[in-house]
């Protein structure tokens, strides 16, 4: 069972992208993020064509997450808990062939001395109640998405540029390393060790030519999903094609 994930970076200027790469590498579980439009607006006929059911969370202009899947999806939540106030659609979950999976599009929370910052502090910590909540329930769960926070230096091209981003700020990475040591296993690195792996790239200043990018997109695995992972990758392949997104899709394979 191949899950990936992937910030296209609005569905409807990036469509030919993905119907083509779910032609060619056919994953069976994909995880969407950064849509740009209303669920009404997805192109669910499309993706249909091609065999996938999706369920969609979405939000006019911006945010917006979506799960495919060539199996049925049971869809249990359209927003992340913790928050009734809070509309941002950025958080989607469901079962799909025994497998819990969720589609993540964390907040970036620049500039750091706003309230956007504050914002994804506290959808961590959100984000970590309901981890808790998700491994007690001893499903396998494989939490993908664009977490906007790079993990250790060894993810970005130039760490001292990054220091006072708010993908890299201490507070930032303290709370990703918080969710993950519940129990998590980060699907990319079980396989891949080495650094200067990367899954976006600035649009400016030749980003992608000079690879120069940044690892924030990833796939968390609860210890059940853990045990059945046999492979993992970044597919680097849709980055290079013209009009690209600014992130390439991550996978892992399940022994389901």
């Amino acid at each position: 069972m191949k899950i990936a994930t992937w910030n296209v970076n609005s569905v409807k200027a990036r469509l030919p992208h993905l119907l083509t790469w779910l032609k060619e590498a056919s994953p069976d579980v994909v995880m969407l993020q950064e849509l740009k439009g209303v669920a009404e607006n997805f192109p669910a006929i499309e993706v249909e064509e091609l065999g996938y059911n999706a369920a969609v969370s979405g939000q006019k202009t911006y945010n917006g997450v979506a799960l495919l899947s060539k199996y049925p999806i049971d869809v249990i939540e359209t927003r992340l808990p913790g928050d009734e106030s809070d509309e941002q659609a950025r958080y989607i979950e469901g079962f799909t062939n025994g497998v819990r999976v969720a589609s993540i599009y964390l907040p970036n929370g620049n500039p750091v001395d706003t309230e956007k910052f504050t914002y994804k502090l506290s959808w961590m910590e959100r984000l970590y109640a309901h981890a808790q909540t998700l491994l007690a329930s001893e499903d396998a769960v494989v939490l993908g998405g664009d977490y906007n926070v790079i993990q250790q230096a060894g993810d970005c091209h130039d760490p001292e540029g990054w220091r006072n981003d708010a993908l890299f700020r201490s507070e930032s990475r303290a709370a990703l390393r918080r969710i993950l040591n519940l129990g998590f296993t980060d699907a990319y690195r079980a396989f891949n060790h080495e650094k200067g792996r990367y899954s976006w790239w600035d649009y400016r200043a030749g980003g992608w030519a000079k690879d120069q990018g940044v690892l924030i997109d990833h796939l968390f695995l609860s210890a059940q999903a853990a045990d059945l992972l046999k492979a993992s990758g970044i597919d680097r392949t849709p980055r290079g094609w013209e009009k690209a997104s600014d992130h390439t899709p991550v996978w892992c394979e399940l022994e389901v």
